[in-house]
């Protein structure tokens, strides 16, 4: 099993106070459960997790968007440096992909792949999948079920967070940066309804922002 950094259900994160937060948001959050810097820190040890596991290998990096796009560009950073400094090194190839299974705070049962048809390119390669966070997992089987189609020789999926839940189908990522609490999470590239993509820190939103911000 992969190792992980666990959030607990009791967790009380850090007073907004303590932190950089954009002046818009600060009605909106309740705490800031993940700091930019320990999401920073533990992606460099998934980049060196990944080259260990991967190196050698041609790899084509699949952004998850919209959500994944920091924690993406983050990681491939890492890569990058420690191709340059290590033994090992992951020649890298990018390419993106955008599902959609939201409405408001509520995860839907059906996912909207747009992108898709691009999906064939893969065929043959070595898909590395960067998603931001797995929740019931469905989304992500539906987008490794269209993936197995185009025979991909092989495919590991990298999350930087796991939501723990009991809508959970029990799929788990390759390599996961933390697993979180069942609350709505939003920051670093995390959004409820296109808001707090432009936030540093991953946040726990309000109840009363869900209803400001609902569509």
């Amino acid at each position: 099993m992969a190792s992980f950094l666990q959030i607990a259900d009791d967790e009380k994160g850090h007073e907004l106070e303590l932190f950089c937060v954009p002046k818009h948001y600060e009605n909106d959050l309740e705490r800031v459960i993940i700091p930019h810097g320990l999401i920073k820190d533990r992606t460099e040890r998934l980049a060196r997790d990944i080259i260990r596991d991967m190196g050698g290998h041609h790899i084509v990096a699949l952004c998850v968007l919209k959500g994944g796009y920091k924690f993406f560009a983050d990681l491939l950073d890492f890569i990058q440096v420690l191709n340059q400094n290590c033994d090992k090194s992951v020649p890298l190839t990018v390419d993106f992909i955008r599902l959609k299974s939201y409405c408001n705070d509520e995860s839907t049962n059906s996912v909207k792949v747009i992108g898709g048809d691009e999906l064939s390119s893969l065929t043959g390669k070595n898909v590395l999948i960067v998603e931001d966070i797995v929740e019931t997992g469905r989304t992500m089987k539906t987008l490794l079920a269209l993936l197995e189609e185009c025979n991909p020789k092989m495919v590991k999926v990298v999350s930087l967070l796991v939501k723990r839940t009991p809508r959970s189908c029990g799929y788990r990522p390759d390599y996961t940066g933390f697993e979180v609490p069942d609350e709505f999470l939003v920051g670093y590239a995390l959004d409820y309804n296109e808001y707090f993509r432009d936030l540093n820190h991953i946040c726990v939103l309000t109840e009363e922002a869900k209803e400001k911000y609902k569509v």
